[in-house]
C-alpha cells in the first residue's frame, strides 16, 4: 500500500502535464472547430474547400503522425518551438478538425425552416447560424462532444512519443525501474477518473438543458 501511494505521487506530475495538455486542447479546438464549420457553409467556393480539405488531412491521418510532423517539420521553417507548444499544436489543429464535423452535423440536423424564417424576419446568414442554429447543433451533439472528450484525455498519452514527461512517460520509466505492473494499475484509475468526471459533466449539460425547454423555434421567443 505504501509502494502504491509513492507511486501516486511520482505520477502526480505527469497527470499534471496530461492534464494540462487537455484543457488547453479543449478550450482551443471546440472554438476553432465552430470557426470551422461557419467557414465551411460560406459562400465563397475557396474558403468552403479549405475547410474541406483541412478536415480531410486532419482527420485522415493519425495524430502521432501530426505529432512528428511538426515536430520535426516546424524547425525546417525556422519555427522552433517547446516540445509541449508542439503537442499542444498539434491536438488542437486535430480535435478541431472532429470538432468541425460534429458542429457541422449537429447544424444540419436542425429543421430548415427555422434557418427560412429567421431569413425572412431579416436575420443575415451570420446572425441565423450563430444565434439560431449554433446554439440547438451543440446541444444536440453534447453525448459527440463528451465521446470526443474522453478520447482526448486518452490520447494525451501519445506525446510520450516525443518524449514528454506525462503519465504514461512516467509509468513506463517506474515499471523499468521496479519492473512491477503497479503503476500501470495507478494510470488506469487516473484515466478512468477523469473520463468518469467528463462523463457527469456533460449529463449535467444535458440535464440542465433538458430541464429548460425551449419553443420549438428560438424566433417564437
Amino acid at each position: 500500500m505504501t509502494y502504491f501511494v509513492e507511486v501516486l505521487a511520482y505520477l502526480s506530475s505527469g497527470a499534471l502535464v496530461s492534464l494540462a495538455l487537455f484543457a488547453a486542447t479543449l478550450t482551443f479546438s471546440l472554438p476553432l472547430g465552430i470557426l470551422l464549420a461557419y467557414a465551411g457553409t460560406a459562400r465563397q467556393k475557396p474558403l468552403a474547400a479549405f475547410v474541406r480539405g483541412y478536415v480531410w488531412i486532419f482527420r485522415g491521418t493519425p495524430l502521432m503522425l501530426q505529432l512528428f510532423f511538426f515536430l520535426y517539420g516546424l524547425p525546417e521553417l525556422g519555427i522552433r518551438l517547446d516540445r509541449m507548444t508542439v503537442a499542444v499544436i498539434a491536438f488542437v489543429l486535430n480535435y478541431a478538425a472532429y470538432f468541425a464535423e460534429i458542429v457541422r452535423a449537429g447544424i444540419e440536423s436542425i429543421e430548415k425552416d427555422q434557418s427560412e424564417a429567421a431569413s425572412v424576419l431579416g436575420a443575415t446568414r451570420a446572425q441565423v447560424f450563430w444565434y439560431v442554429l449554433l446554439p440547438q447543433g451543440l446541444m444536440r451533439q453534447l453525448p459527440t462532444i463528451a465521446n470526443e472528450a474522453v478520447t482526448l484525455i486518452k490520447d494525451t498519452a501519445l506525446v510520450t512519443v516525443i518524449a514528454i514527461s506525462d503519465l504514461l512517460r512516467q509509468v513506463k520509466e517506474l515499471v523499468s525501474r521496479d519492473f512491477t505492473v503497479t503503476p500501470f494499475f495507478a494510470a488506469a484509475l487516473f484515466y478512468l477518473a477523469v473520463s468518469f468526471l467528463i462523463g457527469r459533466f456533460f449529463r449535467r449539460l444535458e440535464k440542465a438543458d433538458a430541464s429548460n425547454p425551449r419553443p420549438t423555434s428560438l424566433l417564437a421567443e
